[in-house]
């Protein structure tokens, strides 16, 4: 049944021994556009149809008196069965107690005959309603299982703001598709990540995951590498090779850096995502590959298309669905997460205890740009866990070009401390340092450049504890 579909066709089941009730209904239901109805006249039938092909019919109407296997044994068989179908039970000798029985072994709901066409037609609906709900539950704890799988893998995307919630969500609802997918975003903002992330909450996790950097390898050498080559093809070519596209086969092969890719290989990359065939390098025959392309980049392939550097075709090909990946300075609140998450990992691959986290150095990073995004961030703190003293960073392990490019109104926001008066504090404090530097630590001329008298200025470095500046 498709769910996101309302004129979808319904299959539905008819099981009653006498032939003559069975086929009116399947009359009366081919009046309706609706459903389309096939009878059998014994549970035993009904049964193995279902067993055959589980999602063949999404309702069953069958009754409960019947010889050798009776309408409650077969809701028992077809519950044992995993047969996933509402089953709606009829009969002539309806009571109270058999109606909850049925319900209670597993039907959805009971019809006592004779019943009219508009009363069938009404329960119909109610059961093709639950099976919508079902669905959609189902729909959605598959997203949320892969959200989990996404955030909580071997390689996780880490953050809870929400651009990444968008983001992983969008993840999880793509995942489960083939289409060609373009991961747009700056560099060091993680589109290697959601591309495995595609790939490991996809139906193609069980194959390779194979990337390439496209902008890394002489073009002499990647068409080799993509599509493989025969044995005498070129110079030094003394056997055959398998390319990426046959290592990728029924997985994932991502082209990262896709707008680096020179035109000639555009167009035999085009011919792949057309007739999923490669020709490796130097032979005349043609190689069937299944395989999902992920394509990555940090430029505007718009750009590159109205240029002439990229051909459209291959564009729109590519740009089937597009992940725009956000650049760390618009998700500043995951900043603790990640910086904790790659503490840890730096530690252990160190073997050094993970240290802690300053607030100093914390108000630092949250004020900070990053331009260089989650790979600037992980250099920072590995430098960090370096330079370190009594396993604690503090803003003096991190570079100065950090602080140095901050204003102290940046730092104070980045904080998150909404006291107007910490605030002040902290700022006053800032400028009588900044002053004091640029003066030489000559009080006088400092607090001339304050605005404040130099009795003022005496106050305000004892309460800071700034009197050896």
């Amino acid at each position: 049944m498709n769910d996101e579909d309302p004129t979808a066709l319904l299959n539905v089941l008819i099981i009653d021994d006498e032939r003559a009730f069975g086929e009116m209904l399947v009359t009366m239901l081919s009046r309706s556009e609706r459903y389309r109805a096939d009878a059998v006249t014994t549970a035993a039938e009904g049964l193995q149809r279902l067993k055959e092909n589980t999602t063949a019919y999404q309702l069953v109407l069958c009754d409960v008196k019947m010889p050798r296997m009776n309408g409650l044994e077969f809701v028992d068989a077809a519950t044992a069965a995993g047969v996933g179908a509402t089953i709606v039970m009829m009969s002539a000798f309806g009571t109270i107690d058999l109606a909850i029985d049925a319900i209670r072994r597993g039907a959805y709901d009971y019809l006592s005959k004779p019943f009219k066409r508009d009363e069938l037609i009404l329960t119909l609906r109610k059961a093709t309603e639950r099976l919508r709900l079902k669905a959609r539950v189902k729909e959605l704890e598959g997203q949320l299982a892969r959200i989990e799988a996404i955030e909580h893998g071997d390689r996780p995307l880490l953050g809870q703001s929400e651009p990444m919630r968008e983001l992983k969500a969008t993840i999880a609802k793509v995942a489960v598709y083939n289409t060609t997918v373009l991961i747009t975003g700056e560099s060091g903002t993680g589109k290697e990540l959601v591309a495995r992330a595609l790939h490991t909450t996809g139906p193609r996790r069980g194959g390779n995951f194979v990337a390439i950097n496209c902008g890394a390898i002489p073009a002499t050498l990647l068409e080799s590498e993509l599509f493989g080559h025969v044995r005498g093809a070129f110079t030094d070519a003394r056997s055959d090779k398998l390319g990426l596209f046959v290592e990728a086969h029924e997985g994932t092969l991502l082209l990262d850096e896709i707008g680096e890719l020179p035109p000639p290989l555009q167009v035999a990359l085009l011919r792949v995502l057309q007739d999923g065939e490669i020709r490796p390098v130097g032979s005349t025959k043609s190689v069937s590959v299944d395989v999902r392309i992920v394509a990555a980049t940090h430029r505007n392939l718009h750009e590159a298309v109205s240029e002439g550097r990229f051909r459209e075709d291959l564009f729109y090909r590519l740009n089937v669905l597009q992940l725009e990946v956000p650049p760390l300075r618009e998700r500043t609140e995951d900043i603790p997460a990640l910086s904790d998450h790659i503490l840890t990992a730096v530690a252990r691959r160190m073997g050094l205890p993970k240290p802690a986290m300053g607030q100093d150095a914390m108000r630092v990073l949250l004020g900070y740009p990053w331009p260089g995004n989650v790979r600037e961030l992980e250099n920072v703190l590995e430098r960090a866990v370096v330079l370190c003293d009594d396993n604690a960073i503090t803003s003096e392990a991190l570079p100065l070009t950090l602080s140095e490019s901050l204003s102290p109104v940046q730092v104070t926001l980045a904080a998150g401390d909404l006291s107007i008066k910490r605030a002040q504090a902290y700022i006053e404090r800032e400028l009588i340092k900044r002053a004091l530097k640029q003066t030489a630590s000559n009080r006088t001329r400092a607090a001339h450049l304050l605005e404040i008298s130099h009795r003022a200025l005496l106050y305000k470095l004892k309460d800071y504890g700034l009197q050896d500046c």
